[in-house]
């Protein structure tokens, strides 16, 4: 079934997955402020036929560096050309692992329906870009700002408040157990998650399209100049307007809600991201994130988007919502059960 925003997008069929079979692909560091390739500084972007920076085609933001940097490497921000081919070692050696089947590496059990490589979503399988950050968060420090009082109270607070309530009703469960959003992968910033890490972009006049393979959701950057939604308006992944400095899309969103928390967040949440084609295959992605409610600093992370063959398929977050369904149900079950054992039945 082809999806309903294929006629909007003008491009291929949605998808759930997409399959890239074969063992990961090494292109080297992903270029970065810090340090970019030959081909990166001689590439010219293509333009679309408005004359901008042409972005558009299929990418995964699927990379093997960690938000934020172990605890044992302390300010380390880069590893060094040896350590970087022992962790490339290291790691294709897990994905030949991962390949064999469910049960061959240390720790996992041998249940198929978690085997990701049997169906071509283990991250062996992507196209990732290697990068010799320890975490894609920069700075020395490498990690999220701690929470500040209020935010720590806030998230306590909501948690209590829930407590004993989780199954409840189905607005008692989380966005991504209702399929509304998926947290984690739909959100702003737009960081990788466990998989379907792929994504689309269409570019036309005055306006630029983000689809997200998971749940295939489709988010709209305007170029137009327009402000953002008056402050009282909350979205689930804010309101977002865009604008070009020199070849590097700049998308600004406000107008977030505390529903859909990033990493704490509340409804001051601001992002700022960059997007930037350094060559054919890749497009460095920044982002810089601040809630004076949240957190005492704003911080940045960047990483390396790889392009990707498509098309993307539909993504089904669970047919006919029955999943939620059998929760509740369950749930009800559960405190029938706990009557009677209380009655001595």
């Amino acid at each position: 079934m082809r999806n309903r925003f294929l006629a909007f997008l003008s491009t291929a069929a949605l998808a759930a997955a997409i399959m890239i079979l074969g063992p990961a692909s090494v292109v080297g560091q992903a270029p970065s402020s810090g340090a970019k390739t030959t081909k990166a500084s001689s590439w010219k972007a293509p333009r679309t036929p408005d004359g901008q920076p042409d972005l558009q085609g299929y990418w995964t933001n699927a990379t093997r560096t960690p938000l934020e940097r172990p605890k044992g490497l302390g300010t380390k921000e880069f590893y060094t050309p040896a350590e970087m081919a022992e962790n490339q070692r290291r790691e294709l050696q897990r994905d030949a692992k991962a390949l064999e089947g469910r049960g061959t590496e240390p720790g996992t059990a041998d249940d198929v329906h978690y085997d990701f490589a049997q169906y071509g979503l283990d991250r062996g399988q992507n196209t990732i870009a290697w990068d010799n950050r320890t975490s894609t968060i920069i700075g020395t420090e490498g990690t999220i700002p701690p929470l500040l009082p209020e935010a720590r109270k806030r998230a306590d607070d909501i948690a209590a408040k829930q407590r004993g309530h989780e199954f409840d009703g189905p607005e008692n469960r989380p966005l991504s157990a209702r399929c509304m959003i998926l947290t984690g992968y739909e959100g702003v910033p737009m960081l990788p998650a466990g998989y379907n890490n792929n994504l689309q972009i269409v570019q036309a006049a005055g306006v630029v399209a983000i689809m997200n393979e998971m749940n295939h959701s489709v988010r709209i950057v305007p170029l137009d100049g327009r402000p953002h939604l008056p402050a009282d308006v909350h979205q689930f992944r804010g309101d977002s307007i865009g604008h070009w400095e020199g070849n590097t899309l700049v998308v600004d969103s406000t107008n977030f809600t505390a529903r859909n928390s990033f990493r704490g967040s509340g409804d001051k949440l601001h992002v700022v991201e960059r997007f930037t084609r350094v060559d054919s295959d890749t497009i460095l992605y920044r982002f810089t994130v601040e809630d004076p409610e949240t957190w005492d600093q704003p911080w940045t992370a960047e990483t390396a988007w790889s392009k990707v063959d498509g098309p993307i398929f539909e993504y089904a977050c669970h047919e006919g919502n029955y999943s939620l369904r059998n929760t509740l149900h369950g749930a009800r079950v559960a405190e029938e059960e706990a009557v009677e054992k209380k009655a001595g039945k």
